[in-house]
């Protein structure tokens, strides 16, 4: 008998929203605050903004060249391993699973609960202690009511992908939809305000570290904004027409996210000054509440929660694909490469990655976690970019529905950048970058496990 096989059933307004709902989470809500305390004034914000923007632009256009022409499941784990090889390919999917993904989406429903938490104050208590040192630095655990919110935002969303890919790609783009039109409302809401003062766009904060370690630690700031522009490839065996649809998603998805994110800090800017923006936690909230009083806090604290759930959707989506590929390629457990026979979904791959999301969200080291694998994630992500040259090189004759324009100009800038954000990153972050490291490497024992199971490499040569 025939086992199942995942369904080509999202069109491009799915895959576009993939991109656009999964990068426009809650950077955009507290980072302008951490780029104005590293750069000083609005204009190097903006300037940041820009620069990230067209590096994020750049690994688009790249990435949409790879997307297209080997459209399966997994996406950079793909990538790698015909580029590469097989250890490439694994690094990166251990990493996504276990670490980088896991504690992303245990970051974003924590983040949805908190701001819950502002109409349901009672989320803010605690239900149980363990007294164990397995918390936050090494303390007693506390399991709050907060978490037991952010794990059924977990499950529910794990739930709706269950059930079938068609159902999780129209929650997104109904999510994104929403997402977009509230963002909208705000940044309307600022500059047709009485509060809106153009002349905050030329103050400046003082004592600011600015120059190259300024710009680039903004920069991180905003790439972490950013991130996520990458994942609608994680999609491949599942998108409709995709040697059409991924590169207009990914570029189409990847503009319009640049565009939002300019908006958003003029709106910014234009009721708080530079000062102000600086000190404040949530940036959007006092914005709002500068223009519409109490009732402004709550108004921003929906926007975040609607742009969340759309962001933790589209990751579950999207990430659950990878060690689903891992597993059919037989590099992950086996089981993990199920495809449910009704659903058509990789149901072990989704219940994988929402367990593996709880449990790191209980722990409480989801920040701590993702910060410690930036630095060899954007390593990959460099590699990555460099694989369309190595892929030109390895299978000259392969299809390629859609080719980087400027190549190979665009992926090389894209390379050398990514280096220097890496280099700057080890200087600030040394500890962090070499743990970061050992967290990865902890994966090698079970790649040589699982290299006695290696299937014959696909063939992209057409």
């Amino acid at each position: 008998m025939r086992e199942p096989e995942l369904r080509r059933a999202l069109g491009f307004w799915a895959a576009i929203s993939i991109v656009i709902g999964t990068v426009i989470g809650s950077g955009i809500f507290r980072v302008p605050s951490e780029m104005v305390r590293a750069v000083g004034s609005p204009s190097m914000v903006f300037a940041v903004w820009i620069f990230g923007g067209i590096l994020s632009l750049f690994g688009a256009l790249t990435y949409a060249e790879l997307s297209a022409m080997m459209p399966e499941a997994g996406g950079e784990y793909v990538y790698l391993n015909a580029a590469y090889g097989p250890f490439l390919g694994f690094v990166y999917g251990w990493t996504q699973t276990w670490v980088a993904k896991s504690a992303s989406i245990a970051a974003l429903a924590t983040l949805f609960a908190t701001y819950l938490g502002d109409f349901f104050p009672t989320l803010n208590g605690t239900l149980v202690t363990v007294p164990l040192p397995i918390g936050p630095d090494w303390k007693p655990l506390d399991i709050r009511w907060e978490q037991i919110a952010a794990i059924g935002a977990i499950l529910l969303v794990s739930a709706g992908n269950y059930r079938g890919v068609r159902l999780g790609g129209n929650a997104q783009i109904i999510l994104t939809a929403l997402k977009i039109a509230v963002i909208g409302g705000l940044i309307a809401a600022a500059m047709f305000s009485p509060a809106a003062n153009p002349a905050n766009l030329r103050t400046a904060t003082a004592a600011v570290p600015g120059g190259f370690s300024g710009f680039f630690k903004a920069l991180v700031a905003a790439l972490w904004a950013y991130d996520g522009w990458n994942n609608a490839g994680m999609l491949g065996s599942e998108i409709e027409r995709p040697g059409r649809n991924f590169p207009r998603a990914v570029i189409g998805g990847t503009l319009a996210v640049i565009a939002v994110y300019l908006a958003a800090n003029l709106a910014y800017f234009t009721i708080l000054d530079s000062s102000q923006v600086a000190s404040s936690s949530r940036v959007a909230a006092d914005m709002m509440r500068r223009i519409a009083g109490a009732r402004g806090g709550a108004i921003v604290s929906m926007a975040v929660m609607i742009s969340i759930l759309a962001a933790l959707n589209g990751s579950l989506l999207s990430g659950s694909r990878v060690p689903f590929a891992m597993a059919r390629d037989g590099y992950f457990f086996r089981s993990i490469s199920r495809v449910h026979p009704r659903f058509r979904t990789p149901s072990a791959g989704i219940g994988l990655l929402g367990l593996c999301s709880c449990l790191v969200l209980l722990s409480g080291h989801y920040d701590e976690l993702y910060t410690l694998v930036i630095f060899p994630s954007w390593i990959l992500y460099a590699l990555t970019a460099a694989a369309v040259i190595v892929l030109r090189r390895k299978f000259p004759e392969a299809g390629r529905p859609y080719r980087v324009p400027g190549y190979p100009a665009i992926p090389i800038l894209f390379v050398l950048v990514a280096g220097l954000l890496l280099y700057s990153t080890l200087l600030s972050s040394p500890r962090e970058s070499a743990i970061g490291f050992a967290v990865i490497l902890a994966g090698v024992p079970f790649y040589r496990y699982w290299i006695g199971n290696r299937p014959a490499a696909p063939d992209y040569r057409g």
